[in-house]
């Protein structure tokens, strides 16, 4: 058996490789191919044996970052079954409509979330793994299921690449979230593009992206460890954290999203990080202003590289070299080299460099369309295979694309069609702002105007009326905000990324 069983073979070819560090562990764990293939192997025979699961079954996580993660995701893909990991974040309704949508059979869990877990159990009877703590009542205790089931090699050999793997929920806007189904396939061309791209044998990374997050489980980690690799992970994001683990694990790649960055530079032990072994840092999410890729290159000698990814295609679908960081500033770089990307119009027709339009996919690392959502599915992808994504963007004569904004983001002041993030990347270039995002609120005039929200770096000070006037100095009047609100902090999730659906919550509200 190859698909699938990932730890099987690089215990075969590594055994004795360090491949995991959990540094959410006080003191820390560290476990090689060999062990931790014994533990999904455990796993998956409790799984099988005690759980029922088989082929198809969906196992659900709800939990913070840590070995344990790995340990059902390679379990899952031993089985051929389905890991379903929830967003923490959620509110318990929201999971339990998720439970009752995507049905596993099995609930493995961090003890922060007990109080949620015995809520949904209350409706959804599930066997119940809880990870640290006393646990609810009838709950296992994760290690100990690990040592009472034998280790014994178990392989599926039904399973095949158009299998899934997991469930990844993408953001969710609207309503519930959609669990993207990735498959088998998916994950191995994705680590073709990533190691084609990014990855060498030998490297190490950092990863402070949640694993319920495709960031978290596919952007390195997965195709790090199918490469033979070591994977440090935190339990959440923490600046000085990272910074210290960055140094103590020499680790040679570590990707982020630019608030991350940002915060690692205001870190106390931003000065002393030695951070000489990174070869490069990869940035997504949004667009990386160019004073941090200046900050890490002239303070701590790190290249920058650029990136887009999504949950339903790749994560690796562009890349922007580091020698393009400052030269191609805003643009998320050319397609990886198994992706096919373009431009279209409203009637689906490719547009010509220059002009602004919905960004489109083909290739071999899309998804499987959506979770027990043939509409949803149907709707992604049109009938030549073009994934839709719902980006607006625009390519250059040399085929490196910019994302110009998510077309929700986009409002209309006016008549005329409002870019958030340009707006945003000149705020940016003002030095006393640390963190800025732009929406749009309802105008009875206008339709809609934009609306600032903007965090002042620490003891520095700036008015209103001086960042209109910054903006005015860069933007068409149009363009321009017609309010700015300052801010100690924005709401920013687990993956890092400023959550404007709140801000835009709070303005109608307050209206």
């Amino acid at each position: 058996m190859y698909v699938g069983d990932y730890l099987g073979r690089r215990a075969l070819y590594s055994p004795d490789q360090l491949a995991v560090v959990d540094a959410g562990k006080t003191p820390h764990r560290t476990f090689t191919y060999r062990e931790l293939n014994d533990r999904a192997n455990r796993l998956a025979n409790w799984l099988r044996d005690g759980a029922g699961i088989a082929k198809g079954d969906r196992v659900a996580l709800l939990a913070h970052s840590g070995v344990e993660f790995l340990d059902t995701f390679f379990a899952c893909g031993k089985l051929g079954a389905v890991l379903t990991p929830f967003n923490w974040r959620l509110h318990w309704r929201e999971l339990l409509q998720l439970v009752e949508k995507t049905a596993p059979k099995v609930l493995i869990y961090s003890d922060d979330f007990s109080d949620a877990v015995k809520n949904v159990v209350d409706t959804f009877k599930l066997h119940l793994l809880h990870i640290e703590g006393k646990g609810l009542p009838n709950s296992r205790y994760f290690e100990k299921t690990l040592s009472d089931s034998e280790l014994r090699p178990v392989t599926t050999e039904d399973v095949t690449e158009e299998d899934i793997a997991c469930l990844i929920f993408t953001g969710g806007t609207t309503g519930l979230p959609k669990a993207a189904q990735i498959s088998h396939r998916m994950i191995a061309w994705n680590t073709l593009n990533t190691i084609i791209h990014d990855l060498q044998h030998g490297d190490v990374t950092v990863n402070t992206f949640p694993m319920f997050h495709t960031g978290g489980l596919l952007v390195y980690t997965t195709p790090l460890l199918i490469l033979g690799g070591t994977v440090v992970l935190t339990r959440r994001f923490d600046a000085e954290q990272v910074l210290n683990l960055l140094e103590e694990y020499s680790a040679t790649v570590y990707a982020g999203v630019p608030t991350m960055y940002q915060m690692m530079t205001t870190a106390p032990n931003w000065p002393s990080a030695d951070l000489s072994n990174l070869r490069f840092c990869t940035s997504g999410g949004a667009p990386l202003p160019v004073y941090l890729v200046e900050k890490f290159r002239a303070e701590k000698g790190i290249q920058f590289k650029q990136g887009f990814g999504m949950s339903e295609f790749g994560p690796g679908v562009f890349a922007l070299a580091p020698e393009d960081a400052i030269r191609k500033a805003g643009s998320i770089g050319r397609p990886n080299y198994f992706v096919d990307a373009r431009i279209v119009d409203e009637h689906n027709q490719p547009l010509p460099p220059g002009q602004v339009g919905e960004l489109v996919l083909r290739g071999p690392s899309r998804s499987s369309g959506y979770f027990n959502d043939p509409a949803a599915s149907a709707q992604a992808v049109d009938s030549a295979g073009w994934f839709h994504t719902g980006d607006l963007a625009v390519m250059d004569e040399q085929q490196y694309y910019t994302i110009v904004d998510r077309k929700k983001d986009m409002f209309i002041s006016g008549g005329e069609n409002i870019y958030p993030t340009e707006i945003e990347q000149v705020l940016y270039k003002h030095p006393a702002v640390e963190m800025c995002a732009v929406v749009g609120v309802h105008d009875p005039t206008w339709g809609e105007v934009g609306k600032a929200f903007v965090i002042v770096k620490a003891g520095m000070t700036v008015s209103q009326d001086e960042l209109f006037a910054h903006m005015q100095h860069y933007l068409a009047g149009y363009k321009v905000p017609r309010s700015i609100e300052f801010r100690a902090s924005l709401p920013i999730s687990a993956a890092g990324k400023i959550l404007k659906r709140e801000l835009v919550g709070e303005t109608q509200s307050s209206q």
